[in-house]
Protein backbone atom coordinates (compact mmCIF):
# COMPACT_ATOMS: atom_id res chain seq x y z
CA UNK A 1 0.00 0.00 0.00
CA UNK A 2 1.40 3.64 -0.88
CA UNK A 3 0.42 5.97 1.43
CA UNK A 4 -0.30 9.76 -0.28
CA UNK A 5 -0.54 12.82 1.10
CA UNK A 6 -2.65 15.00 -0.19
CA UNK A 7 -1.73 19.14 0.50
CA UNK A 8 -4.34 21.54 -0.62
CA UNK A 9 -3.03 25.03 -0.93
CA UNK A 10 -5.99 27.11 0.23
CA UNK A 11 -7.86 27.79 3.71
CA UNK A 12 -11.62 28.81 2.22
CA UNK A 13 -14.08 26.58 3.79
CA UNK A 14 -15.66 26.58 0.70
CA UNK A 15 -12.51 25.33 -1.35
CA UNK A 16 -12.53 24.10 -4.82
CA UNK A 17 -9.40 22.80 -4.12
CA UNK A 18 -10.54 20.70 -0.89
CA UNK A 19 -13.30 20.08 -2.66
CA UNK A 20 -11.57 18.19 -5.57
CA UNK A 21 -9.07 17.06 -2.46
CA UNK A 22 -11.83 15.08 -1.41
CA UNK A 23 -12.82 13.54 -4.56
CA UNK A 24 -9.05 12.25 -4.59
CA UNK A 25 -9.15 10.99 -1.59
CA UNK A 26 -12.20 9.06 -2.10
CA UNK A 27 -10.23 7.43 -5.04
CA UNK A 28 -8.17 5.02 -2.85
CA UNK A 29 -7.62 1.56 -3.34
CA UNK A 30 -5.98 -1.60 -2.07
CA UNK A 31 -2.76 0.01 -3.50
CA UNK A 32 -3.14 3.84 -3.24
CA UNK A 33 -4.23 5.54 -0.07
CA UNK A 34 -4.84 8.99 -0.69
CA UNK A 35 -4.90 11.33 2.49
CA UNK A 36 -5.29 15.19 3.20
CA UNK A 37 -2.89 16.50 5.50
CA UNK A 38 -3.58 19.70 6.71
CA UNK A 39 -1.73 22.37 5.88
CA UNK A 40 -3.46 25.51 7.65
CA UNK A 41 -2.73 25.29 11.06
CA UNK A 42 1.14 25.46 10.72
CA UNK A 43 2.42 28.96 12.44
CA UNK A 44 4.42 30.78 9.82
CA UNK A 45 7.95 29.23 9.21
CA UNK A 46 10.49 30.95 11.83
CA UNK A 47 14.08 29.82 11.71
CA UNK A 48 14.26 30.73 15.03
CA UNK A 49 12.15 27.67 16.62
CA UNK A 50 14.48 25.03 14.88
CA UNK A 51 17.36 26.86 15.87
CA UNK A 52 16.74 27.69 19.57
CA UNK A 53 13.57 25.21 19.99
CA UNK A 54 11.37 24.36 21.05
CA UNK A 55 9.77 23.72 17.48
CA UNK A 56 6.07 24.54 17.23
CA UNK A 57 4.24 21.01 17.86
CA UNK A 58 2.27 21.00 14.47
CA UNK A 59 5.59 21.52 12.71
CA UNK A 60 6.46 18.48 14.61
CA UNK A 61 3.47 16.61 13.60
CA UNK A 62 3.51 17.90 9.62
CA UNK A 63 7.08 16.88 9.11
CA UNK A 64 6.44 13.15 10.28
CA UNK A 65 3.06 12.94 8.31
CA UNK A 66 5.00 14.32 5.61
CA UNK A 67 7.82 12.04 6.26
CA UNK A 68 5.44 8.88 6.62
CA UNK A 69 3.84 9.20 2.91
CA UNK A 70 5.06 8.05 -0.03
CA UNK A 71 4.75 10.30 -2.41
CA UNK A 72 3.05 13.63 -2.67
CA UNK A 73 -0.03 15.77 -4.31
CA UNK A 74 -0.30 18.87 -4.54
CA UNK A 75 -3.70 21.03 -4.85
CA UNK A 76 -3.46 24.60 -5.72
CA UNK A 77 -5.12 27.89 -6.72
CA UNK A 78 -3.56 30.51 -7.60
CA UNK A 79 -3.15 33.72 -5.91
CA UNK A 80 -1.09 36.56 -8.03
CA UNK A 81 0.48 34.21 -10.59
CA UNK A 82 1.76 32.20 -7.82
CA UNK A 83 0.79 29.33 -4.59
CA UNK A 84 -1.02 30.66 -1.75
CA UNK A 85 0.92 31.89 1.28
CA UNK A 86 -0.15 29.09 3.07
CA UNK A 87 1.10 26.58 0.38
CA UNK A 88 4.31 27.87 0.47
CA UNK A 89 4.78 28.07 4.06
CA UNK A 90 4.19 24.28 4.53
CA UNK A 91 7.01 23.73 1.93
CA UNK A 92 9.43 25.49 3.70
CA UNK A 93 8.43 23.99 7.40
CA UNK A 94 8.73 20.74 5.66
CA UNK A 95 12.14 21.27 4.09
CA UNK A 96 13.72 22.45 7.52
CA UNK A 97 16.33 22.25 9.50
CA UNK A 98 18.70 22.32 6.99
CA UNK A 99 19.59 18.94 6.28
CA UNK A 100 16.06 17.13 7.37
CA UNK A 101 13.99 17.98 4.11
CA UNK A 102 11.04 16.04 4.37
CA UNK A 103 9.98 16.41 0.92
CA UNK A 104 13.14 14.60 -0.57
CA UNK A 105 12.85 11.84 -3.13
CA UNK A 106 8.90 11.65 -2.88
CA UNK A 107 7.36 11.25 -5.88
CA UNK A 108 4.89 14.33 -6.58
CA UNK A 109 2.03 16.05 -8.54
CA UNK A 110 0.03 18.94 -9.46
CA UNK A 111 -3.58 19.51 -9.90
CA UNK A 112 -4.17 23.39 -10.31
CA UNK A 113 -7.57 24.69 -10.62
CA UNK A 114 -9.36 28.41 -11.23
CA UNK A 115 -12.97 29.60 -11.84
CA UNK A 116 -11.55 31.43 -14.87
CA UNK A 117 -9.70 30.42 -18.33
CA UNK A 118 -6.13 30.33 -16.77
CA UNK A 119 -6.90 27.00 -14.58
CA UNK A 120 -3.63 28.05 -12.21
CA UNK A 121 -1.13 27.71 -14.78
CA UNK A 122 0.92 30.65 -12.85
CA UNK A 123 0.61 28.57 -9.40
CA UNK A 124 1.34 25.07 -11.47
CA UNK A 125 4.51 26.11 -12.78
CA UNK A 126 5.64 28.15 -9.81
CA UNK A 127 5.14 25.54 -7.47
CA UNK A 128 7.24 23.01 -9.88
CA UNK A 129 10.08 25.99 -8.98
CA UNK A 130 9.95 25.19 -5.45
CA UNK A 131 10.06 21.44 -6.14
CA UNK A 132 12.87 21.18 -8.19
CA UNK A 133 14.68 22.70 -5.71
CA UNK A 134 13.24 20.37 -2.37
CA UNK A 135 14.03 17.36 -4.72
CA UNK A 136 10.47 16.21 -5.16
CA UNK A 137 10.24 14.23 -8.56
CA UNK A 138 7.12 15.82 -9.63
CA UNK A 139 5.32 13.97 -12.96
CA UNK A 140 6.12 16.09 -15.78
CA UNK A 141 3.10 14.96 -17.60
CA UNK A 142 0.06 14.96 -18.18
CA UNK A 143 -0.05 18.05 -16.69
CA UNK A 144 -3.11 18.97 -14.63
CA UNK A 145 -5.04 22.18 -15.27
CA UNK A 146 -8.75 22.49 -13.98
CA UNK A 147 -10.11 25.54 -15.55
CA UNK A 148 -13.78 27.19 -14.65
CA UNK A 149 -13.98 24.40 -11.96
CA UNK A 150 -16.77 26.39 -10.29
CA UNK A 151 -18.84 24.45 -12.77
CA UNK A 152 -17.75 21.15 -11.99
CA UNK A 153 -18.52 21.85 -8.01
CA UNK A 154 -22.02 21.31 -6.96
CA UNK A 155 -23.70 23.30 -3.86
CA UNK A 156 -22.58 20.75 -1.69
CA UNK A 157 -19.05 20.78 -2.59
CA UNK A 158 -18.60 17.76 -4.28
CA UNK A 159 -17.54 16.83 -7.61
CA UNK A 160 -20.29 16.35 -9.98
CA UNK A 161 -18.60 16.86 -13.73
CA UNK A 162 -17.82 13.49 -15.32
CA UNK A 163 -15.53 14.85 -17.72
CA UNK A 164 -13.28 16.59 -14.56
CA UNK A 165 -13.80 13.22 -13.20
CA UNK A 166 -12.44 11.48 -16.56
CA UNK A 167 -9.29 13.66 -16.43
CA UNK A 168 -8.34 13.04 -12.82
CA UNK A 169 -8.92 9.30 -13.59
CA UNK A 170 -6.44 9.41 -15.85
CA UNK A 171 -4.09 11.83 -14.31
CA UNK A 172 -4.18 9.82 -10.98
CA UNK A 173 -3.21 6.60 -12.88
CA UNK A 174 -0.32 8.52 -14.86
CA UNK A 175 1.13 9.76 -11.38
CA UNK A 176 0.32 6.17 -9.23
CA UNK A 177 2.51 4.38 -12.73
CA UNK A 178 5.43 7.28 -11.63
CA UNK A 179 5.01 6.80 -7.72
CA UNK A 180 5.38 2.93 -8.66
CA UNK A 181 8.11 3.72 -11.25
CA UNK A 182 9.96 5.28 -8.66
CA UNK A 183 9.33 3.32 -5.91
CA UNK A 184 11.00 0.12 -8.14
Amino acid sequence: MKKIGIFAGSLRKASFNKSIARYVKKQSSDTFNYEIIEIGDLPLYNQDYDDEGPAPVAYEKFRAAVKATDGVLFITPEYNRSVPAVLKNALDVGSRPYGQNVWAGKPGGIISSSPGNISGFGANHHLRQSLVFLDVLTLQQPEAYLAHIADSINKDGELHDPKVEAFLSDFLKAYEAWVLKLSE
